[in-house]
């Protein structure tokens, strides 16, 4: 198959429930989807981190990400991973033959695995598809970090493309951005770094805040595909307090309060994470507030 360079923003989409986490609101979906691509989102991201992913069942993930197929005219990479290589493996079986374009796949959380343990596991992941992977780096929540010079093995592999960086350790991505092979994407996993990381060769952000404001989280991205720099920063400066306050509670708490204040979705998680507090309630008001949205 013919492999994606993935670029751009990508959004981490959250799934909306209703009856208090009781079941998927596959019509709110359908909607979000909607909105996204009329902010001309360049690839989606359905079923990871943000889309309380651990919590669905498999009936509910396919549906999602059919309902997500049928809405988007965009690639769709799929969250995938576990941290047992057969649970990988069953899912991205599970969820492959529904349209997906890629898959995005975590280093493994809670095992704390060595970096050889890493490689030969992204290694035997690789060879049970045929579909891109973009390896997932996030040692704040997994315990474990993916090291640049084991990326940078992993990029050899003919089907891992991409890797989303969330580390927050700059001379690491920087030295795997540098060292990288061409058709190799580095994206951001923060939003607050998208400029800093875009700025010196990163190509693109799979993004929380973009559910919030996809409009101009695409305008920052394609202003720093073109190296429009006073556009840039106008754009990150404006969109700053969004990144820091989708995060003053665990995500993707922050932004279903704003989807909800925006009518889009209802303000319901599914256990163990709860509702926002009113404090942050009353902050993601301001913060849409300032971004009239």
């Amino acid at each position: 198959m013919g492999h994606l360079k993935f670029s751009g923003c990508g959004t981490a989409l959250v799934t909306p429930f209703k009856d208090n986490g009781g079941a998927v609101d596959y019509d709110a979906m359908g909607k979000l989807v909607d909105r996204q691509m009329s902010a001309g989102i360049h690839f989606l991201v359905p079923l990871g981190t943000t889309g309380e992913t651990p919590c669905l069942t498999s009936v509910e993930k396919i549906k999602l990400l059919q309902v997500t197929k049928e809405h988007a005219t965009c690639p769709i990479v799929v969250g995938g991973g576990t941290n047992s290589l057969a649970q990988t493996i069953e899912s991205m079986r599970l969820l492959e033959p529904f349209g997906l374009d890629a898959f995005l796949i975590v280093v493994p959380y809670y095992n704390k695995p060595t970096q050889k343990g890493l490689y030969e596991y992204f290694k035997a992941v690789s060879q049970e598809t045929d579909k891109d992977i973009i390896l997932y780096n996030v040692p704040g929540r997994t315990g474990a970090n993916l090291e640049a010079e084991t990326t940078l093995r992993l990029a050899e592999i003919d089907n891992i493309v991409a890797i989303k960086e969330a580390s927050g350790r700059y001379g690491q991505i920087s030295q795997v951005i540098r060292n990288k092979p061409d058709n190799f994407s580095v994206l951001s996993g923060n939003d607050d770094e998208t400029l800093s990381l875009m700025a010196t060769g990163a190509d693109g952000v799979i993004s929380v805040a973009s559910n919030v404001d996809p409009q101009r989280m695409v305008q920052l991205v394609e202003a720093l595909k073109v190296d429009n720099m006073a556009e840039a920063r106008q754009l990150h400066y404006r969109l700053m307090p969004l990144f820091k306050n989708c995060f003053v509670e665990s995500n993707p708490i922050p932004a279903k309060a704003a989807l909800a204040q925006l009518g889009l979705c209802e303000n319901s998680l599914r256990l163990p994470l709860v509702p926002a507090t009113p404090d942050t309630e009353q902050l993601m008001k301001e913060t849409l507030k300032d971004l009239e949205l």
